[in-house]
């Protein structure tokens, strides 16, 4: 089970930290995803972390102003969004998938609640 925390209201150029948590003791086993989906869009990439925290991998529309971190003591993953643009605004999603990381959605195999991230103009 993943569960997120973070996200809310924050106007274009701010930041916002969403985190995610996991119950799992296997956790370190898992790469971790992000994706968002925005009203009417399909669900789309926002980068990833792997198991062992020594890759990232981003989205073009957010890289250089997002970061991806993982504490695999404490079984938890952040998505540090800056510089925050209304295109942004979208349902954040985290998701694992077993071992080696992927930009497609449909590669995860568990999925968190998923956070609302609004930016406004």
């Amino acid at each position: 089970q993943l569960v997120q925390s973070g996200g809310g209201l924050v106007q274009a150029g701010g930041s916002l930290r969403l985190s995610c948590a996991a119950d799992r003791r296997t956790f370190s086993s898992y790469s971790m995803g992000w994706f968002r989906q925005a009203p009417g869009k399909e669900r789309e990439f926002v980068g990833f972390i792997s198991w062992s925290g020594d890759k990232t991998l981003y989205a073009d529309s957010v890289k250089g102003r997002v970061t991806i971190s993982r504490d695999n003591d404490k079984n938890t993953v952040s998505l540090q969004m800056n510089d925050l643009k209304p295109e942004d605004t979208a349902v954040y999603y985290c998701a694992a998938k077993y071992y080696k990381g992927s930009s497609a959605a449909t590669e995860y195999d568990y999925w968190g609640q998923g956070t609302q991230v609004t930016v406004s103009s």
